[in-house]
């Protein structure tokens, strides 16, 4: 068990800071017993220079100390390190600083000091944990960051060689790697005449005779593995991504080299991510290759838009899962929105194209909030000036990820505009009545009636009779009036709403498939 321990946690870096030489000489034997990589100081302002200048995941800190009190150095710390996890450790209860500080300084937690060191193990395995999933998440939302920025690329018709060269260079840094290969089906020759094409970068950059020289069978044997199964392979030296069609036919595969160590325990999130960008390339490529098709026939083209469609809308609802994750209130919230907007739009007799198309702003609304920080979105009191600009951000951050491709052109404006105001003193823009979108007008409306029925981090949900009062307070300054009004007749029968919600799974973490709500309940 320790052994497995150490190799687990042998990433992460603890400092203990306390002027008792013996304490830190304990906790280091303790904690390094456990796996962890462990170094103290006994003076507090040096320190503070340590963390400055190297990188430490968590740090245990005496309370009482000279020159500096532990609450002291944590000020100093937050003023360049946000992310540092902090334990603080206490001779006597009574001497602890009240939770308000501790809670102002963002202490993740407090002991008092014993001969027995199983509460702060069992507080440190416990931030562990949290650092983990923490840096799970950063890593995931970073990667998600990448593939979108590297989409329009590979989407734009270009030679088929620039295409492969952007796909293996834009991939590299999911995986931290600086050698791969791509090998694609020519579906644009007859079956008798198709040839596989090759690209390489790093050690691959090669011509394909001398290519086929390095191919070992080893090799060729994982790379068949992956395109029969369809599936990823984690060979002993990198990684073996099949590229699949709109068919799920195998047209290829991607090689990207690692060390062994590294391609075994690849974590989860790095798979997710790399599936997610072979499903993109495999898009881009069934692309241009359809394109070089002379006699392609039209309904082929549309099929291979459509699936790109597709594609890409599942990267950004990868993207908008990855808000949820940084929220726990707020989970579900973009689903619930979807579908009472959905109502209220069938309610007024708008068609199926807005009805679609009200539905997917609903629930990529907020997914500008994927670049807002994480402590803004949890803060459980009043925020400043400062985070509450920043949070007005994200409405146009949103509506820039959904127009990086054309196909969310009409999505865009809408998810832009859903924080405006009919009084002209909404954010970002400061739109006012008709110069909002109608589409953002309804978004508007049900996303502040959800957010009044939900529970936050800084309030308990309001009951329905006063979410319903606020409406109506809005209605002319905040809300479209003739919309709210419908919107009162909708919302009429809430419990029947509310259960079809739970029978169609959403605001779980199960989402319902859209032509299940989709479907005209009149």
């Amino acid at each position: 068990m320790r052994k497995k321990l150490q190799k687990k946690t042998s990433n992460y870096k603890i400092i203990v800071v306390d002027d008792e030489i013996g304490i830190i000489e304990t906790l280091e034997v303790v904690l390094r017993r456990s796996g962890y990589d462990v170094s103290g100081e006994t003076d507090p302002i040096r320190a503070i220079e340590r963390i400055r200048q190297e990188k430490f995941d968590l740090l245990i800190l005496d309370f009482l100390m000279h020159p500096l009190h532990g609450d002291e150095v944590v000020e100093q710390i937050r003023k360049f390190d946000q992310e540092i996890y902090i334990l603080l450790l206490t001779g006597h209860r009574d001497l602890a600083p009240p939770l308000e500080t501790i809670k102002a300084l963002d202490i993740q937690g407090y002991c008092e000091k014993s001969d027995k060191f199983d509460q702060l193990i069992l507080l440190v395995e416990s931030g562990i944990k949290s650092i983990a999933m923490m840096q799970t998440i950063k890593k995931f939302q970073e990667g998600l960051n990448r593939i979108l920025q590297a989409v329009p690329k590979i989407y734009q018709l270009q030679p088929l060689g620039n295409i492969l060269q952007d796909i293996l260079v834009e991939i590299l840094p999911l995986v931290n790697s600086e050698h791969a290969f791509i090998l694609i089906d020519d579906v644009s020759s007859s079956v008798e005449e198709r040839k596989s094409i090759f690209k390489g970068i790093g050690r691959y950059h090669l011509a394909i005779d001398e290519f086929m020289e390095v191919l070992r069978p080893e090799l060729m044997e994982a790379v068949g593995q992956a395109r029969m199964n369809r599936t990823l392979v984690k060979w002993e030296h990198g990684l073996i991504l099949p590229l699949l069609n709109e068919q799920l036919q195998s047209i290829g595969v991607i090689f990207v080299e690692q060390e062994e160590s590294d391609s075994a325990g690849i974590e989860d999130q790095g798979v997710k991510l790399l599936e997610i960008y072979a499903s993109q390339a495999a898009s881009s490529l069934s692309n241009a290759l359809l394109h070089s098709l002379v006699n392609m026939k039209n309904d082929e083209l549309n099929r291979t838009y459509e699936q790109l469609r597709i594609r890409y809308l599942d990267t950004v609802e990868a993207l908008r899962v990855a808000v949820d994750a940084k929220d726990f209130y707020t989970r579900g919230h973009s689903d619930r929105v979807a579908f009472y907007a959905v109502k209220l739009g069938r309610e007024i007799g708008l068609s199926t194209e807005d009805l679609e198309l009200l539905r997917i702003s609903g629930i990529f609304h907020d997914v500008g909030k994927i670049s807002t920080a994480d402590d803004i979105l949890a803060k459980s009191d009043s925020l400043s000036i400062d985070e509450y600009e920043e949070i007005k951000k994200h409405p146009l951050k949103g509506a820039q990820i959904l127009s990086a491709v054309s196909m969310f052109k009409q999505v865009a404006p809408i998810v832009q505009c859903h924080h405006e105001r009919i009084d002209g003193k909404g954010y970002p823009v400061g739109l006012k009545g008709d110069q909002i979108p109608f589409l953002s007008r309804i978004i508007a409306v049900v996303d502040a009636f959800d957010a009044m029925t939900s529970d936050r981090q800084y309030r308990s949900r309001l009951d329905v009779d006063h979410a319903r009062t606020q409406l109506i307070q809005g209605k002319g300054t905040q809300f479209d009036a003739e919309l709210v009004d419908v919107f009162l007749r909708v919302i009429a029968n809430y419990d029947e709403l509310q259960q079809e919600m739970e029978e169609l799974h959403i605001g779980t973490d199960s989402y319902p498939p859209p032509d299940e709500y989709m479907q005209d309940d009149h």
